[in-house]
């Protein structure tokens, strides 16, 4: 391990192998048998290691930095909920590691997911706790307002219930980035998801140019379902597996499509489509479309089944076997089997 943490430290410093090897009065051979793992330097070399670097002895047997990332990103995926002090712990490395470099991404991006798994474990509690005031009192105003906050409602209050800000940042971010495809989508999932449809149509042909898919077309009809249009968003929505027919997104999006239609069996085969297209390591966005739309019908056994499958698709295609990936279908699992029960 030491002999990482060496090369991370040499390489933020700039410095090569024949200058540390130089300062302390060894071979550069030496300081690449360190870095590779094949030796370690002797314990009277550590000090001068230490003040080449600019840092205290103890850093050099601290996690290097590739292991840290992933033990962190590791726990964002298998922790449903993560302790305080392992939390700031985490938070310090990644703050630590942008005041050696302000520009490394994955450090910032990391410290966004870690706040965000943070506010999604407090806003489960909240959902938690907020149900069980409900359910004394259907008509407590706090409790109502807390569980919809929490659980990502709606309160019927446009100005909150709209997505104002984020449609203002992304189309801030096309003045920057423009004809970017993220920020494009981005947009206009917001923009049709707030009901302003003309405003997305400008957009709508900027994505068409941005990248060759069925995206444009799912807007398209997204726009003309918004307008009451159904029959047209239909066509439109079909003609994008007319066109792209081997792009498996296209699939799901026309299940989400035939949701909305209230076509259930259509959309079930859509998603079942997406899926089974797909090679592995496989997305499982319809099998979640399909559990939700079983369990709206009350088909309770197919929608448990569904579950059971995203969990061997975490054990088949993502040697995932354990942690919340597993146990939050492990949960639904359950929750299913007991609404079985009460029927």
């Amino acid at each position: 391990m030491i002999g990482k943490q060496i090369k991370y430290f040499r390489l933020q410093k700039q410095a090569k192998q024949e200058e540390l090897a130089e300062y302390l009065g060894v071979s550069y051979q030496a300081v690449s048998k360190w870095e590779t793992g094949a030796s370690d330097p002797d314990i009277s070399l550590l000090p001068g290691i230490a003040i080449f670097f600019g840092i205290s002895i103890d850093e050099l047997f601290e996690l290097p930095y590739e292991e840290q990332m992933k033990r962190i990103e590791n726990m964002m995926l298998n922790e449903r909920r993560i302790s305080p002090d392992t939390f700031d712990q985490a938070i310090s490395f990644l703050e630590e590691r942008l005041k050696l470099d302000p520009k490394d991404l994955r450090a910032i991006g990391n410290l966004a997911s870690l706040y965000n798994h943070r506010a999604r474990s407090d806003h489960e509690l909240a959902s938690d706790y907020a149900q069980k005031v409900l359910e004394m009192d259907p008509d407590d105003k706090g409790g109502w307002v807390d569980f919809l906050e929490a659980s990502g409602g709606v309160c019927g209050d446009e100005w909150y219930d709209n997505h104002f800000e984020v449609i203002r940042f992304f189309e801030d971010l096309l003045i920057k980035y423009p004809g970017n495809y993220s920020c494009l989508y981005a947009l206009l999932e917001n923009l049709i998801a707030d009901g302003r449809y003309d405003e997305a149509l400008p957009y709508i042909e900027q994505i068409k140019k941005a990248k060759k898919n069925h995206q444009y077309l799912l807007y398209t009809g997204d726009v003309a379902f918004g307008k009451g249009h159904t029959e047209e968003a239909k066509e439109i929505w079909e003609k994008m597996i007319k066109e792209f027919p081997d792009i498996w997104q296209a699939h799901c999006c026309l299940g989400d499509g035939y949701a909305k239609l209230g076509m259930y069996d259509e959309a079930i085969a859509a998603y079942e489509k997406s899926y089974d297209m797909q090679k592995k390591p496989r997305i499982v966005e319809g099998l979640c479309s399909m559990a939700q739309l079983h369990e709206a019908h009350k088909e309770y056994d197919k929608a448990i089944k569904d579950y059971q499958r995203l969990i061997d698709n975490l054990k088949e295609d993502y040697d995932v076997t354990d942690g919340e990936q597993v146990d939050r279908y492990v949960r639904e699992i359950a929750r299913l089997k007991g609404i079985k029960k009460s029927n």
